[in-house]
């Protein structure tokens, strides 16, 4: 029988936490301080955080804490789709803290996520956000063995800012990682991030590479530093400078391109699956 779709609160969620068997049950809706959290709970849609709630790198632009990672929960996709189940979701988005401690960067609890959701929810949806897994193809296909309906990994920003924004990460393993998940033949999903000193033409030119790669949507929001210690907001970006980039993404070809202040790689993650 299929689940049918209501609207959570973010109290459904607390609520679902005090429950001893969803304590562990983290949302980056809230634990990236997400400023769509209101808008996209009520549509029904949340987007789960996997593997703990500490990353192993430190990039500066994002809330979730660089701390020692915890333990793997093995029961956690079981956790995760039963609490999906409970919630009513028929969209869901997985994601993940980066464990470059794993020897696989954590594909194996990304493609048992899928399969315990699909098993349980009859004709839900799954996307993943996923880290770039040092590169590794093995990982790549692990998960997308296990059918995500878009798998997505998020740029955020221009090559030349890599070094200050990303610290762990490089951008040409990045666009290998989407590369090669199109290979598969799935439906592909990168976002950017504005406002952290890019230039316009390191914008035009990073979007040039999202369409070489054939991404099927791309995602264009402006940086809202979480706290006051994170990487600091160079340029706030105004309506008109996002319609002349998100012109200039169109005009490359990209399928689906959506841009604006509050616009991030997971919201309103259903409604742009339904339109490609």
């Amino acid at each position: 029988m299929k689940q049918e779709k209501k609207k959570i609160t973010i109290a459904d969620i607390t609520a679902l936490k005090k429950d001893f068997g969803f304590k562990s049950l983290n949302t980056v809706c809230q634990s990236a301080k997400c400023p769509n959290i209101g808008e996209c709970f009520k549509k029904g849609t949340a987007t789960f955080l996997i593997l703990g709630k500490y990353c192993t790198r430190g990039c500066g632009f994002c809330a979730i804490e660089k701390h020692k990672p915890e333990l793997v929960d093995k029961n956690e996709p079981l956790k995760i789709a039963k609490a999906i189940k409970k919630l009513g979701l028929l969209y869901v988005v997985i994601t993940s803290v980066t464990r470059d401690d794993l020897p696989d960067g954590g594909a194996e609890y990304f493609a048992k996520t899928i399969d315990e959701i699909k098993t349980l929810i009859h004709g839900i949806k799954v996307e993943v956000l996923v880290p770039d897994f040092l590169g590794s193809e093995k990982s790549i296909d692990t998960v997308l063995d296990a059918n995500p309906d878009v798998f997505s990994h998020n740029l955020e920003t221009v090559p030349a800012l890599y070094g200050k924004v990303r610290k762990g990460a490089e951008y040409k393993r990045s666009l290998e990682v989407l590369k090669y998940a199109k290979s598969r033949d799935c439906k592909v999903k990168t976002g950017i991030m504005l406002g952290l000193g890019e230039t316009q033409s390191q914008v035009f030119e990073t979007i040039g590479d999202i369409k070489n790669i054939n991404t099927d949507t791309l995602t264009i929001g402006q940086y809202l530093a979480p706290t006051k210690e994170h990487y600091p907001v160079i340029k706030e970006y105004t309506q008109e400078e996002f319609k002349i980039i998100e012109d200039f993404a169109v005009s490359t070809g990209i399928r689906q391109v959506i841009s604006g202040r509050y616009i991030r790689s997971s919201y309103l993650a259903e409604e742009s699956f339904k339109k490609l």
